[in-house]
């Protein structure tokens, strides 16, 4: 049984009247967030390529989910969703608005900040008596401002707080808490093209490589807030960077696959680094992924915390198009239509892995339909706290936990840009893009009938469509800073 704790109670900005304590059984909560990893891309969902053992383990040992969705379609906004428990047409972040470069001499760092009132899932649990902490990529605000992690929630957080120095696992530095460290790297830009292959294979590593591969340090912070937080209740939120590109992986993790995989180097024509190997790289961070992901696991065994904490899997968005990536060669949405950015299934649908030994049955699945908006209110509930009044996700506890019955979603949203998408509990999903164009194209489909999206039903369903079209203005909230184009006044 894990000590109660008494609540930390923040003056700014609290989400209740007063501090929740967390039940005396609530578990401890490490939620894993791949960065564009694809529904396809674990042996578990499919994947024959790339052997991912620790996370087909994970599903072994608890409940995989096949109709789990991402808060949105790209980063920062998929993000919000989750710390936010509020769809993409209510949360504050809709978009990956850049406040910097690349990391250059003077760009600045950090994306859109969430602000000093943000009610946030980290905060909450943090008010319960948690020790919160997150170790990966942040992109909800830079340094100093309202939404540095510290100011959201976590006591502690390691990595990167600008989601574009992430670009690079290479970097000068990384933050601890609000001290920046430096890793001895060298700068260079995350985007090199070539207009022919080098002659030498060592000349693309020796231009891409630095001293430290961010990977290393990110694991070891990881492992080290566990390892200090054992002997009291914990959320820990890995926000790992990988598989997200530049293609940038330790050249001995790329030689355990095939030469014959790369039958000519990927020469930076669709953005990031040139890379003599790119589909070898490619396995080889994910295969990274599931080694670190057994390493945690290994310690939750070590210090006999594995039945009283609850690991989740899961992707913040779809399988990405570019930086030498192959999503064709390796299935990586497993035939869904779309990938990272789109609002079609591809871009939107993810793993999604929870293990909690004793209270989730193992090597179950679950086709339940869920999405971001639903950590806050799970959390919430297995915890012992209240989730806001105004959340728009649903428990999974009666999933999770086989009690009683699941509520259902209604309707599930999203946005990014110029694109909407509208998913009803009857499995109509309306597809709205080019919303910026003098002619936006309008799709319908019926996922229960037509789970790839090859039958646009616009026409011959008029009924439907005016619907879900009059759902698609009902479930959004106008947004000055992040307008919808062609429906917002900028």
């Amino acid at each position: 049984m894990l000590p109660r704790l008494l609540p930390l109670v923040l003056a700014l900005s609290a989400p209740f009247a007063r501090a929740q304590e967390a039940s005396p059984d609530a578990p401890n909560i490490v939620l894993i967030l791949a960065d564009d990893l694809g529904y396809g891309e674990l042996g578990c969902y499919g994947q024959s390529l790339i052997p991912t053992p620790n996370l087909d383990r994970l599903a072994a040992e608890g409940m995989r989910f096949t109709r789990a969705y991402s808060g949105a379609p790209v980063c920062a906004p998929s993000r919000a969703v989750l710390l936010s428990g509020k769809h993409a047409g209510h949360t504050l972040v809709r978009n990956n608005w850049e406040n910097g470069g690349f990391g250059g001499p003077g760009d600045r760092e950090g994306q859109y900040p969430l602000p000093p009132n943000a009610v946030t899932l980290s905060r909450s649990l943090q008010e319960a008596g948690y020790a919160t902490g997150c170790v990966g990529k942040w992109g909800q605000g830079g340094p100093f401002t309202s939404g540095h992690p510290n100011r959201q929630g976590f006591d502690f957080f390691y990595g990167y707080l600008c989601q574009r120095r992430a670009h690079n696992y290479y970097p000068t530095h990384l933050w601890r808490n609000e001290t920046r460290e430096e890793l001895g790297n060298e700068h260079f830009a995350p985007y090199w093209r070539l207009e022919a292959p080098l002659d030498d294979e060592r000349a693309y590593y020796d231009r891409i490589h630095g001293t430290v591969w961010a990977g290393d340090p990110l694991e070891h912070e990881t492992l080290d807030f566990v390892r200090r937080h054992a002997d009291e209740r914990f959320f820990l939120w890995v926000t790992t960077p990988i598989p997200h590109v530049a293609l940038q992986v330790p050249e001995d993790q790329v030689d355990h696959f095939p030469r014959e995989w790369d039958t000519e180097p990927y020469l930076g024509t669709k953005g990031y680094v040139a890379h003599p190997r790119p589909r070898a790289a490619y396995a080889a961070m994910i295969e990274d992924l599931d080694t670190t992901v057994g390493h945690l696991l290994d310690l939750l065994d070590e210090l006999q915390l594995a039945e009283d904490t609850l690991v989740i899997f899961t992707s913040d968005n779809g399988a990405t198009y570019a930086g030498g990536c192959d999503h064709e060669f390796f299935d990586s949405v497993a035939g869904l239509r779309g990938l990272k950015g789109s609002v079609y299934e591809g871009g939107l649908r993810v793993p999604w892995i929870a293990r909690w030994p004793g209270r989730i049955a193992p090597n179950t699945t679950s086709d339940h339909v869920t999405s971001f908006q639903d950590f806050f209110p799970t959390f919430a509930d297995l915890s012992g706290i209240e989730a806001p009044a105004d959340t728009d996700g649903i428990s999974l506890v009666p999933t999770l936990l086989d009690q009683g019955e699941q509520a259902v979603h209604e309707n599930l949203y999203w946005e990014l840009g110029n694109r909407q998408a509208v998913l009803t509990r009857d499995q109509w999903k309306l597809v709205r893009t080019a919303l910026d164009k003098p002619n936006p194209k309008t799709e319908l489909f019926h996922l229960a009938t037509d789970p790839f999206e090859a039958r646009d039903l616009s026409e011959a369903e008029p009924e439907q469509l005016e619907r879900l079209l009059r759902l698609a203005d009902e479930l959004r909230e106008p947004s000055e800073i992040f307008p919808l184009r062609g429906v917002d006044v900028p």
